[in-house]
């Protein structure tokens, strides 16, 4: 028998898959047609006036839709800068704990926030970060501070926003960084420690070069979701009053084109969004291949 009638199960098994990702991936494109018609729902895709390009026009000249790619692109950067560094020096502490059962407790627990949704996280943070009865505010009034309207105050959303995702998402990313330090070639800190280096020398000169090209590849890697800031973290967190702070591209869709029913605006935005991600997708995966030598195929 031949191997492809062998492996007949194995393809059948996939089915569901292909189904699934072509009715909720492959599918949905033709909606794009939206992004070119002053869209109605009643008259449909092949009897709604087409616009040429006059939604995509729009998009530049709604000053909220430019301050709300600036804010997508603003906490994305920061959300991509803070979770390289943050997992990176906590992979290095971490490596240097001696005590096995202690290293992988505090792994497991620093790991565990990755599983929760953000439904979750979101009902949570709102209670803690209250400024009338949170866990937080009550702390901050003993010491004698004001409390603060984290969840209500522009400035302080993005950074609730930021560090919560980095809370939430460091431990996961600190697999990587063991991952890599477990492949560092122990002749090289026998090396050095038959020179006389201390372990905080070995760290600096042989473990942080060592862990330096994964970072550059995750770093470059990372360009590519540069205007994904987080759909699911911001809906379950933001309100009306840290929108000119707040919002970003998938809820500014969300917003006008599902709740307000300009849906040839809606699909215009994303599509912008999707075409822009596209392109620093591809050069980030070249620039991966360049200075990293990664590549998928």
């Amino acid at each position: 028998m031949s191997s492809r009638s062998n492996n007949g199960w194995l393809y059948l098994m996939l089915l569901p898959a292909v189904i699934l990702t072509f009715v909720f991936s492959y599918l949905p494109i033709g909606g794009l047609v939206m992004a070119f018609q002053d869209y109605q729902p009643w008259l449909g895709f092949t009897k709604s006036p087409w616009v040429g390009l006059e939604q995509f026009r729009t998009i530049f000249e709604f000053p909220d839709a430019v301050q709300v790619i600036w804010n997508t692109v603003f906490i994305a950067a920061f959300k991509i800068i803070a979770g390289l560094f943050v997992p990176f020096f906590f992979a290095l502490l971490l490596n240097e704990v001696r005590v096995q059962s202690f290293k992988r407790s505090v792994q497991t627990l620093v790991y565990l926030p990755h599983f929760l949704s953000w439904v979750v996280l979101g009902g949570i943070l709102v209670d803690v970060l209250s400024p009338s009865g949170g866990i937080l505010n009550r702390f901050l009034g003993v010491i004698g501070i004001e409390p603060i309207f984290f969840l209500g105050n522009g400035n302080w959303f993005r950074a609730t926003v930021i560090i919560s995702d980095v809370w939430k998402e460091f431990g996961f990313s600190t697999i990587v960084y063991l991952a890599a330090l477990a492949g560092i070639n122990p002749s090289l800190y026998e090396a050095a420690e038959s020179d006389g280096a201390s372990r905080f020398q070995q760290t600096v000169h042989v473990t942080i070069p060592s862990l330096i090209p994964i970072m550059i590849v995750l770093g470059t890697l990372s360009l590519g979701s540069i205007l994904n800031a987080g759909f699911d973290q911001i809906f379950n967190l933001y309100s009306s009053l840290v929108y000119s702070k707040g919002d970003i591209i998938d809820t500014y869709v969300y917003r006008m084109g599902i709740q307000s029913g300009q849906l040839s605006f809606g699909a215009a935005f994303g599509f912008f969004k999707s075409v822009i991600s596209t392109l620093l997708i591809v050069f980030s995966y070249r620039m991966a291949y360049k200075y990293g030598n990664y590549k998928i195929f």
